[in-house]
Order: C-alpha cells, then sequence, then structure tokens
C-alpha cells in the first residue's frame, strides 16, 4: 500500500504525464493544422510518449519529485528549465540517431516551448496548493513531552506534506495557551470532543509516553467509530513523516510487531537471485572503468591498488570489505578514524573515484559472494560498532539484515563523521529493515544513481 506521499506524487506524475501529451498533441495540431490527425495516427502517439519518458526521466534526475526540495519559487524556475535543458538534449540524440522517431520538423520546438510555460504555472500552482494551510489536514497532537514537541517540529518544517498542526492537547491546566513551539496547547484531554470539533480536527497524533490512566481512550472510540476520525501512535506519525524511525521513542514491540514476515523468505530469495545477476552484469559493464581506475590509482601514489578492511555485516559476522584504494597508505597510522567530506588524506584520484562511487565497484564481489546486498545498511568497521553500540540504543539492530552497497540513510543524510551522525544514520536504517521491499529498494537504487550522476550526496 503506497504512503499518502507516495501517491501524491503517483498522483502528480501522472497528471504531469497527461499535460506533457496535451503540449504534444497541440503542438502537432499547430505544426500540422488539418493534417494532424494522420499525424497522430501514423506513430505520432508512439513518438509522444517518447517525449513524456524521457521528460518525466529528466524531471526525476533533477528532484522535481521531490518535494521537500521545491519550497522556494527560484528553485522550480531554475529547476524546470534545467530538466528541460537535458529533455530537449536526449531527444535530439536520439532524434540523429533514429531521424524516424521525429514528429516534423518544429514540433519538438512547440512542445519544449508549451511544456516550459505550463510545467512552471503548474508547480507553482502544486506548491502553492500543498502547502495552502486551509488545504491541509489538521492534526491535533494528544500529548505535551518532548517527542510531542519533536512531531510538531518536522511538520512545521515540511508544509509540502499537507499537515497543519493545530496545536497539543495536555493533562496540566497551567500549561493551557502556552506556546511548546509555534501551535499552542490548545485545551485539556477531558475536552478531547469539543476541541476536535471546534478545531475541526481531521487527525489525532497520539504522543504521550505514559498513557495508563491518562489517555481518554472513550472519547477516541467514540469518535474514531461515529465521525471517522483518523487516530494514529505518535511513532507511526513520524516515520510517515520523516522517512525515519525516533530512537528516542521507539519501543521493541514496534519492530518485532510491525508489518507481515510471510512474504519475507521469498523477498531473500527474489533478492538474492537479483544480487548474483545484477553483480555479475556490472562486473562485466564496470570492467572498462575499472582498469582505468588501476591505472589512475597506481600513477597518482604509492601503494597498493585494492583496500580490504574489516566490516561487520548480517548476525555480527565480520568480512572482508573490498574498495579501490582512495586515501594515501599513511591514512590511519594513528588508528581508526571517522572519514570526512572534504578529508585531507584523500588523493588526487581518491576524490574523483570517490565522488562518481567508483571505489565502490570491487564491492560486487563481496555481493557475488553473498557477504553483502545492494540495498542495505552501510557496514561499519568493528572498532566503530564497539564503540556505537554502547551509545546509541538498538544500534546493534543494523546487523539484523544484510549490509549494502548502498541504502536508504546514505541517500538521506549526509557523511557520518561523528556518533551524532550514526544516530541519524541509525534511525533511516531502522526505517529500512522495518519497511523492507523491493519497491523501497529500487527507489533507494534510483536515487543512489541520480546522486551519482549529480556527484552529489553522502554515501
Amino acid at each position: 500500500m503506497l504512503s499518502r506521499d507516495q501517491s501524491r506524487t503517483l498522483c502528480l506524475l501522472i497528471f504531469e504525464s497527461t499535460l506533457i501529451f496535451l503540449c504534444g498533441i497541440i503542438a502537432v495540431y499547430i505544426r500540422f493544422g488539418s493534417e494532424a490527425r494522420d499525424v497522430l495516427v501514423s506513430g505520432g502517439m508512439l513518438k509522444i510518449l517518447l517525449m513524456i519518458a524521457v521528460a518525466q526521466a529528466s524531471f526525476f534526475l533533477f528532484d522535481l519529485y521531490e518535494l521537500s526540495e521545491l519550497r522556494r519559487r527560484g528553485a522550480i524556475y531554475i529547476r524546470t528549465l534545467q530538466a528541460l535543458g537535458l529533455t530537449s538534449m536526449l531527444l535530439a540524440a536520439i532524434f540523429y540517431a533514429f531521424p524516424q522517431m521525429m514528429l516534423g520538423r518544429g514540433v519538438f520546438l512547440i512542445s519544449l516551448l508549451l511544456m516550459l510555460s505550463t510545467m512552471i504555472l503548474w508547480r507553482l500552482f502544486v506548491m502553492w496548493l500543498l502547502g495552502h494551510p486551509k488545504l491541509a489536514e489538521r492534526v491535533l497532537i494528544i500529548g505535551t513531552s518532548k517527542s510531542a514537541v519533536n512531531i510538531a517540529r518536522e511538520a512545521l518544517e515540511r508544509p509540502e506534506h499537507g499537515y497543519h498542526i493545530v496545536g497539543f492537547v495536555g493533562d496540566d491546566p497551567a500549561l493551557v495557551g502556552q506556546s511548546l513551539i509555534n501551535p499552542t496547547v490548545v485545551g485539556l484531554m477531558s475536552d478531547l470532543q469539543d476541541l476536535v470539533s471546534r478545531h475541526h480536527i481531521t487527525r489525532v497524533v497520539l504522543a504521550i509516553n505514559e498513557r495508563r490512566g491518562r489517555m481518554p481512550l472513550g472519547s477516541l472510540i467514540e469518535m474514531k467509530l461515529r465521525d471517522g476520525l483518523a487516530i494514529e501512535e505518535a511513532n507511526s506519525f513520524y516515520e510517515r513523516l520523516t522517512g525515519k524511525i525516533s530512537i528516542e521513542t521507539l519501543r521493541p514491540s514496534w519492530l518485532i510487531f510491525s508489518g507481515p514476515s510471510r512474504r519475507k523468505v521469498m523477498y531473500n530469495q527474489i533478492r538474492r537471485l537479483l544480487d548474483v545477476m545484477l553483480s555479475i552484469v556490472g562486473l562485466v559493464l564496470s570492467f572498462p572503468l575499472m582498469v582505468l581506475a588501476v591505472i589512475a590509482i597506481k600513477l597518482d601514489s604509492p601503494g597498493p591498488i585494492l583496500y580490504r578492511q574489516r566490516r561487520v555485516g548480517q548476525r555480527n559476522q565480520v568480512f572482508t570489505i573490498m574498495k579501490f584504494r582512495s586515501m594515501r597508505v599513511d591514512a590511519e597510522t594513528e588508528g581508526p578514524k571517522w572519514a570526512e567530506k572534504d578529508d585531507p588524506r584523500i588523493t588526487r584520484i581518491g576524490k574523483i573515484i570517490r565522488k562518481l562511487r567508483i571505489d565502490e565497484l570491487p564491492q560486487f564481489i563481496n555481493i557475488l559472494r553473498g557477504e553483502m546486498t545492494f540495498v542495505g545498511p552501510r557496514p561499519e568497521r568493528p572498532e566503530f560498532v564497539e564503540l556505537l553500540q554502547q551509545q546509541i540504543p538498538y544500534y546493534s539492530q543494523r546487523h539484523l539484515v544484510k549490509p549494502g552497497l548502498t541504502g536508504w540513510a546514505q541517500i538521506r543524510y549526509p557523511y557520518c563523521a561523528s556518533v551524532e551522525d550514526a544516530v541519524q544514520k541509525l534511525q533511516y536504517d531502522l526505517y529500512y529493515i522495518k519497511n523492507q521491499s523491493l519497491m523501497l529498494d529500487m527507489i533507494t537504487l534510483f536515487e543512489t544513481t541520480r546522486i551519482v550522476i549529480f556527484g552529489r550526496g553522502a554515501r
């Protein structure tokens, strides 16, 4: 089942595909007039579908479906121009290689101009629509704890998700009317039904740590059954909103009872089959690139070409990971050290191969051996694992699954250079472990591909 945000993105994708299709149709009618119908019937529709596919791929590459990235008009203008510029170059290359795919002289230029104006206006309207408080889902948070405030803060930082935090409900009369962050404490739990009716609430989020004797169960059950009020656990709401799991409020039962496990065996079998097939294909296709990397590393600095390092894998099994060496040979003479974003230990060639992720290519062998998979938590060094397990709750849970070449944490959070960063990445890793699926794996791989193409993001 698709989440709220995934459903919005899918609707946006479908509607924009329709708009691009209409731009193509109108361009054909402008160019050919009365002959347009014959052009469309004789292969024109197929050529417009090609244009849609190329345009949508370009929109994806320039983050135009990452709604959280598009909060400013300037970003919409620039990225739409960039995406349509890439679309024009890709289609020009296709038309050069396959002239029969052209709709006709001038049609593509007219389509491009129509798409430019239509997409910018449509995107501005979508951003206004998603961020408008009157059209947002009105949310009441039951609780006044730190976790309740944190949920409100996350929602306020993401107006494009369509949630308007009306306020908090507590059990301390002294807090009523006080501002905990931006919304205030609007009332007491004893007045919950009146508050829901008065503020036109459509969703209630339960953020009470100790619920025994405090939570107004009778009122909640009545409003859910009578009025269809949406009632949600704080952890569930936070997870859906942020794409991570908060370890501050996490309970063991949250992972134990998190969804069906009957399909898990089949999922693992399919993923292992895909791992073997894709790693073999990856080794074959990347072989010329790896040869160039070998030569460049050898000419750039003295030392071995491959870098072997002990990492902790599934069930705490230690294995040897392989990478192309990107640092000086004396990089760790003083012991293990966190890698930094602009690490001075990285060689000149190392900067290039790390930015393009070429240094990770030998890990296809680790995947082929079954020590790793394509998507999963990145494997950490035993020295760091021992330290982090002592300081971070639930850190050992990331070893329940195979480590990955890339992961949900890698596409959502930058370099891990401290214990605080490790906490943030763990929250994304736990989200992945809890929600593992082929769809989530595909999303992660697509996002990783985009990061590699544009040379941004962390690993």
